[in-house]
């Protein structure tokens, strides 16, 4: 069973950085994409950004060139890097895996992200 473990969230001031870790375990994990997904109060989740096996990323519009996603294969953990944060990153952020070969999809239990001053 594929578990994830979320690591790196806290509280910033606008403009700050954090870096955020997923620990995958259960698994093959270079056979897995993984997903940044975050849910501000109120709002739906929504995808921030994603890496396959083979590094191909994607990014949402309103983080591209402050956010970058990466894998380490060999230490099984994806990360997110965020820079120039602002008020509306703030945001309860999930750590997501999807098997390249049966599409399941597994959750981390999330880590908040509070951009204030």
């Amino acid at each position: 069973q594929v578990q994830l473990v979320e690591s790196g969230g806290g509280l910033v001031q606008p403009g700050g950085s954090l870096r955020l870790s997923c620990a995958f375990s259960g698994s093959i994990f270079r056979f897995y994409a993984m997903g940044w997904y975050r849910q501000a109060p109120e709002k739906q989740r929504e995808l921030v950004a994603t890496i396959t096996g083979d590094g191909t990323t994607n990014y949402i519009d309103s983080v591209k060139g402050r956010f970058t996603i990466s894998r380490d294969n060999a230490k099984n953990t994806v990360y997110l890097q965020m820079n120039s944060l602002k008020f509306e990153d703030t945001a309860v952020y999930y750590c997501n895996a999807e098997s390249l070969s049966n599409k399941e999809n597994y959750w981390g239990q999330g880590t908040q992200v509070t951009v204030s001053s």
